[in-house]
């Protein structure tokens, strides 16, 4: 069994801001298995489940706000047991280049409050897909503040083509296994 959480705020004011990335990419794989996602308030999350094979997966968006997005992960990998790399984040990284994806078992949380909660509640083992929003202003309008915006209309243009690579990888991963998946693109 996997569980893909995808990291985001909840509310309509976060649903397209850079920081929401992650639950975007969970909301394209739910529609590409035309899926819905329904609330379970003892999980903090919504979840969505189908199957890859012989194999069970769970989409899940925590109902937390980013920095609690570990008590969802640590409710849903002791509620279906998962091991730590049966657990697959998929987040915004303000390190990497806008549109560059980087695949990881364990590491840091390079400073992601989402990832550093999970980290807090389960551990660092735990798969990362991590997409990149980098910008070169940072420095004028501050990491907090920007991640909290909306894209851009150029990256607006990109973020089809971006959600899709992730999905693409998160199905190489699927197939050929994540140490086969592990670099960035």
């Amino acid at each position: 069994m996997k569980l893909i959480v995808g990291l985001g705020n909840p509310g309509t004011e976060y649903a397209k801001t850079r920081h929401n990335l992650g639950f975007m990419v969970v909301d394209h794989i739910a529609k590409l298995k035309e899926l819905e996602f329904y609330e379970r308030s003892k999980f903090s999350a919504e979840i969505s489940e189908f199957q890859v094979g012989d194999e069970k997966v769970v989409l899940a968006k925590p109902t937390t706000f980013m920095n609690d997005s570990g008590q969802a992960v640590q409710a849903l990998s002791h509620f279906y047991k998962l091991t730590h790399t049966d657990t697959w984040v998929v987040s915004d990284d303000l390190d990497l280049e806008f549109g560059k994806v980087r695949v990881r078992i364990g590491g840091s949380s390079g400073g992601h409050n989402g990832l550093k909660s999970i980290i807090d509640k389960v551990g660092e083992s735990f798969v990362r897909f991590r997409i990149g929003i980098k910008t070169n202003n940072l420095a004028k309008i501050g990491a907090h503040d920007y991640v909290l915006q909306r894209f851009g209309q150029a990256e607006e243009e990109q973020l089809p083509g971006v959600i899709a690579q992730t999905e693409g990888l998160i199905k190489k991963a699927f197939a050929e296994g994540v140490e086969h998946t592990s670099s960035s693109l």
